[in-house]
């Protein structure tokens, strides 16, 4: 950052002020788009079984929705202080301002708004976004940061993980995030497939599908984990206060949804082994049991006697179209008088 005589720097083009990820917005309103539609439909199926669909969809949605939003959100580890500190460069000014920062697997997002907002004859309410994703280049970004004349807390907190601070944040955040990020995303591949599953007559395998959903979103937050576990954060000294990080929103809310895939998965496949027939109603597949058992007596399963068709019953074999009864009385023969027996002619003597 440079001076120019005796102005100081300043910060050219428009403040981003917008607290939230569009990504993560445009995502909760497509699966809560598809729930509103689904409660449209619910009245017309009948009986309990609008409660089981209901139940189903809901939690199904949910998991869905967690998996990909968490994926994209910048508040896997957050921190938020109050301090009093300087503002710009070359300038002994101080300002009262909340200092936030938010790691994600896809880069940093660092707040500043001032306490109160118009402080020195200016606006104080600065977020920006810094990206160590494929494609992206987190030391260009600082280098634009610096020349746009950001304020002075937002860049010493950028700084803290540029690839050559010595704290080395860098290396570690960017490998974790792009590692839990891929996992993350097999675990979305699982919950899709999971739900095709549970769709046919493959419960089971369902089940295991929401299983391996459930492993690959706690192994994501393994590889987050080991992050801050290997390379401690560095102190972060603003002002007169220091800004302390932990585990954000979407940690948590994965953790959560891990556990409770982990969790169904496993009634799912302990409901197979102990009422398969209750499983089959909850997943309204009872119906089709009943229909394989009529058409496929080779299996070798017995079947109710009010099952069978016409062609199984011995008795209805020999009943033909051809042989049902007339309604007209039969004809009556005429009665034919008896014949007289023939004699035979007598001998003449």
């Amino acid at each position: 950052m440079s001076a120019f005589g005796n102005t100081f720097p300043f910060y050219a083009g428009p403040k981003p002020t917008f607290p939230m990820d569009t990504t993560s917005a445009v995502i909760i309103t497509v699966f809560f788009t598809g729930l509103v539609t689904f409660i449209g439909i619910l009245p017309g199926i009948r009986g309990k079984m609008r409660l089981f669909w209901l139940l189903r969809v809901v939690t199904s949605l949910f998991i869905g929705a967690a998996t990909l939003a968490v994926n994209f959100s910048g508040e896997w580890s957050v921190g938020r202080v109050n301090t009093n500190t300087t503002y710009k460069a070359f300038s002994p000014m101080r300002i009262s301002a909340n200092v936030g920062l938010q790691i994600g697997l896809r880069g940093i997002n660092i707040t500043l708004t001032g306490i109160p907002v118009q402080q020195l004859n200016e606006t104080i309410n600065y977020n920006e976004q810094f990206r160590w994703q494929f494609g992206q280049n987190y030391a260009k970004e600082y280098i634009e940061a610096l020349e746009k004349g950001v304020p002075d807390p937002v860049l010493y907190l950028a700084e803290k993980f540029t690839p050559n601070s010595p704290c080395g944040l860098y290396l570690q955040y960017r490998l974790a995030g792009h590692y839990a990020s891929a996992t993350l995303w097999v675990a979305f591949l699982c919950w899709l497939l999971s739900n095709v599953l549970f769709s046919m007559p493959a419960l089971i395998y369902g089940g295991h599908m929401l299983l391996a959903t459930g492993v690959f979103l706690i192994l994501s937050l393994t590889f987050f984990s080991t992050a801050a576990t290997l390379t401690p954060m560095c102190p972060l000294h603003l002002g007169s206060a220091s800004l302390h990080t932990q585990h954000g929103p979407a940690f948590w809310i994965t953790l959560a949804t891990g556990l409770l895939c982990i969790l169904l998965g496993l009634a799912v496949m302990v409901m197979h082994r102990i009422q398969p027939d209750r499983l089959k109603i909850f997943f309204n597949q009872s119906g089709l049991e009943e229909m394989e058992k009529i058409a496929g007596p080779e299996e070798g399963e017995l079947l109710d006697p009010r099952y069978r068709t016409s062609v199984e019953s011995p008795g209805d074999q020999d009943i033909t179209l051809s042989e049902a009864p007339s309604e007209e009385p039969p004809m009556e023969e005429p009665i034919r008088p008896p014949e007289e027996p023939q004699r035979e002619p007598e001998s003449s003597l």
